[in-house]
C-alpha cells in the first residue's frame, strides 16, 4: 500500500513538473518570438569599396584601416617596379556604440587629414515586421594641408576645409545580395574658378553579391548632379573583391577614383574608367579588428 502511495506521489509531481515546464517553455518561446530580430551583415564592412556602407560597427571595436591605390602614368620614365604612383590612406574608426562610428583619417596623395560620425537611425528587420531598410546618416569633414597652387586664394581654414553629409539607404534583399543608393550633399571649400559650383549634390549606388561563406563581390558608383566646370571630371566607379579572413578584411578593386575621402572623389575624379593610363587603378585595403571590449570577439 505504502509503495502505491509512493508511486501515486511521484507520478503526480512528475506531471506538475512537465505541465510548468511546459508553460515556461511556451513564455520563453512567445517572449523570443516577440524580440525584434534584425538583419546582420548587410555589407559586411564600415565601407563598400571606396565609399561608406550603411553598416556601423558594434561597441568597443577598433578597425585599423590601410587603404592604397596604384597606377601608372602615361610618361615614358616611370617607376620601375610594379607601379609609377602610389596613394595611401591610414585611419582609425572605433565602434562608440552599436549603432555610432567615429573615424580619423589622413591620405598621401592629396593632403587631406579627415574625420567622420555615421549614426545607424534605421536597423532593417529579417522578421518581416519592422523596417525592410537600414538607414545610416554620415557627417565627415576633411582639412586640406597641402600648399595653395593659386597664390590669389586665401588659405585660411573655412577654405581648406570640406564637408560631405550622406544618407545611406540599404537593403538585404537576399542572403546573398544587397543593394544601397545614397542620397549625397557636398560642400568644398577650395574653389579655383569662380565658374565652379561650391556645393554638389550627388548620389550613390553600391551592391554587394556573396560569392562564397566569406568572399563577395562589390561594385559601387557616384553620380554628380552639378560637376565641377573648369575641368573634365567623372563619376567615381568601382568593382572588386572583398574577402574576410577572421579579424582581417582584404579589400581588391579597379576603380578609376585615385582620392579615398567623400568630398574630394566624388567631386574631383579626373579620370575615365578605362584602361589607358592612368585613368584605371588597382585598389588594395586592408582593415584589422581590435577587440576592447571583453566577450565582442567571442559573440561576433
Amino acid at each position: 500500500m505504502k509503495a502505491k502511495k509512493i508511486l501515486l506521489h511521484l507520478v503526480l509531481i512528475f506531471a506538475v513538473n512537465t505541465l510548468a515546464g511546459q508553460d515556461l517553455l511556451g513564455i520563453l518561446d512567445k517572449e523570443q518570438q516577440d524580440a525584434p530580430q534584425y538583419t546582420l551583415a548587410t555589407f559586411k564592412f564600415s565601407r563598400i569599396s571606396f565609399g561608406h556602407s550603411v553598416e556601423t560597427r558594434k561597441k568597443g571595436l577598433l578597425d585599423i584601416y590601410v587603404a592604397n591605390r596604384f597606377w601608372n602614368t602615361p610618361a615614358d620614365r616611370a617607376q620601375s617596379f610594379a607601379a609609377d604612383r602610389l596613394s595611401t590612406r591610414i585611419a582609425l574608426e572605433y565602434g562608440i556604440s552599436d549603432r555610432l562610428l567615429l573615424g580619423f583619417g589622413g591620405t598621401t596623395y592629396d593632403g587631406l587629414f579627415d574625420g567622420f560620425l555615421k549614426y545607424k537611425l534605421v536597423r532593417q528587420r529579417s522578421d518581416k515586421k519592422g523596417s525592410p531598410l537600414s538607414v545610416s546618416l554620415l557627417q565627415s569633414a576633411s582639412y586640406f594641408s597641402e600648399g595653395l597652387a593659386a597664390p590669389t586664394i586665401q588659405g585660411d581654414l573655412g577654405n581648406r576645409l570640406s564637408y560631405t553629409t550622406q544618407l545611406l539607404i540599404a537593403s538585404k534583399i537576399s542572403p546573398n545580395f544587397s543593394f544601397q543608393i545614397a542620397p549625397t550633399f557636398v560642400h568644398r571649400g577650395l574653389v579655383y574658378s569662380e565658374e565652379d559650383p561650391q556645393n554638389h549634390f550627388a548620389i550613390g549606388l553600391g551592391i554587394r553579391y556573396k560569392l562564397g561563406n566569406h568572399v563577395s563581390f562589390v561594385s559601387e558608383y557616384y553620380y554628380n548632379t552639378n560637376p565641377i566646370t573648369s575641368f573634365d571630371t567623372y563619376g567615381p566607379f568601382a568593382v572588386g573583391v572583398n574577402w574576410e579572413i577572421g579579424d582581417v578584411m582584404l579589400q581588391f578593386s579597379l576603380t578609376n577614383a585615385v582620392r579615398m575621402v567623400e568630398d574630394s572623389f566624388i567631386t574631383q575624379t579626373r579620370n575615365n574608367f578605362n584602361f589607358r593610363n592612368p585613368n584605371l587603378n588597382f585598389g588594395f585595403n586592408v582593415a584589422y579588428v581590435i577587440h576592447f571590449k571583453k566577450g565582442l570577439k567571442k559573440n561576433k
